[in-house]
């Protein structure tokens, strides 16, 4: 009778697996098809432009930024954390590996050569963002 009382329990648990494999990989796909990073909290932007309208109106134009050129140590890590993923997962490298193998390595050889396809997407308190590639930011 204990035989049958456990073997129901790891049909279960590997059920409960695949589903939470399945929700936790949806959220990553979408920013990376975008290749945007996000900077700033997205969170405290109004709520009247979470529509995909209100949120082209919302952003600066890049005559008009205000934020700085530069690149923080938060914005390198994610673009770099972000970036290495890529790599990782077979994306092609924009410059020439000379033998590495590490993804973040390859990374950080592309931020340095300033060739990571990427933008920076800063948010603004009021609920306005600003567009930076990460070429444009040293």
């Amino acid at each position: 009778m204990i035989d049958e009382e456990l073997e129901p329990e790891p049909e279960d648990l590997v059920d409960g697996q695949d589903q939470d494999q399945e929700g936790g990989t949806e959220d990553p796909d979408q920013h990376m098809a975008n290749n945007i990073v996000t900077s700033g909290d997205a969170s405290a932007a109004p709520s009247s432009g979470t529509t995909v309208k209100g949120l082209k109106e919302k952003k600066i134009p890049n005559e008009k930024r205000t934020t700085t050129p530069y690149m923080t140590k938060y914005e390198r890590a994610r673009v770099l954390g972000t970036r290495a993923l890529q790599i990782s997962m077979n994306a092609p490298v924009l410059v020439d590996v000379e033998g590495e193998t590490d993804p973040l390595q390859i990374a950080l050889k592309e931020l340095r050569e300033k060739k990571i396809p990427l933008v920076v997407r800063r948010y603004l308190p009021d609920g306005w963002y600003e567009d930076w590639t990460c070429e444009e930011l040293l």
